[in-house]
């Protein structure tokens, strides 16, 4: 059947919370060949991204009830919602707000005020790029084989990648859970339901696989891979590192160096 112009059509989803921005940015892009929906906060966001699977979302970052970072976190951490790309839309124009947008996910972080042309233009990239990944990724399985994702289990998987992006400087639980749009309370019984441990469990085999591979494949100071993964001394590491590993790190390591550094034995001759 050959596409029409409303068949070819994306749906760009617009979250912010002002309807002056909202109405700005759809007649910005009047133009385009898109179709718009829109959404006053990021909770209000993510639902509709659920419900309408659009082609692309634009997130402001400064929101009530749910800001863009934390939709964007639940947003790559649902199966159903990850391949979606983001494209931030902020007025918070500095760095560590920048690179924030793009740990959580966001392909593109993009600071008012803008021209509607680099918008359209940025948005012309990321739907290209996702129109050739699609064009060459293997078919994906029917929808209906696969059953979506538990609510709880999307909160979950959203708090362990902020765990494991922050290993070294990590929030109190509390914040945690505040950074994904719960409270430390219901995180806690999600996270004990969903994956049989405590929150603090997860860190602490977190921070020891890490830890693990630091001392692999670096050749990092002991007492500097304790402070890139959050211990706060290197007598805490050795401690926890030993309750872990049955061995300190130096010991570890040494027998690496060691099994390295062993003559391979040959065959014996006939």
């Amino acid at each position: 059947m050959p596409m029409t112009s409303e068949t070819s059509k994306k749906n760009i989803l617009i979250v912010d919370d002002s309807a002056f921005e909202q109405r700005m940015l759809t007649e910005l892009l009047s133009d385009e060949p898109h179709r718009f929906s829109v959404a006053y906060n990021g909770y209000q966001g993510y639902q509709l991204a659920l419900a309408t699977h659009p082609d692309l979302i634009l997130l402001d970052v400064r929101m009530p009830e749910m800001d863009g970072y934390t939709a964007c976190r639940l947003l790559k951490a649902n199966p159903e919602t990850e391949h979606i790309p983001v494209i931030f839309l902020s007025g918070a124009d500095a760095v560590n707000e920048r690179v924030m947008g793009l740990q959580v996910g966001g392909v593109d972080y993009i600071s008012k005020p803008f021209t509607p042309a680099e918008l359209a233009a940025r948005i012309h990239v990321h739907l290209g790029l996702m129109r050739r990944a699609n064009n060459t990724a293997a078919p994906a399985a029917p929808e209906g084989d696969k059953p979506p994702a538990h609510p709880d289990l999307v909160f979950v998987n959203a708090v362990k990648q902020l765990i494991l992006d922050n290993l070294g400087s990590l929030p109190n639980l509390s914040e945690i859970a505040r950074s994904v749009g719960t409270y430390r309370e219901k995180l806690t019984l999600m996270f004990r339901e969903q994956t049989g441990m405590t929150v603090f469990a997860f860190i602490r085999e977190a921070r020891i696989a890490r830890g693990v591979e630091l001392l692999q494949q670096t050749e990092i100071d002991v007492q500097d891979v304790a402070l890139l993964i959050g211990f706060h001394n290197a007598g805490n590491f050795a401690t926890a590192f030993r309750e872990r590993m049955g061995v300190t790190p130096t010991a570890y390591r040494q027998g690496l160096l060691e099994q390295r550094n062993a003559p391979a034995v040959g065959r014996a001759p006939h």
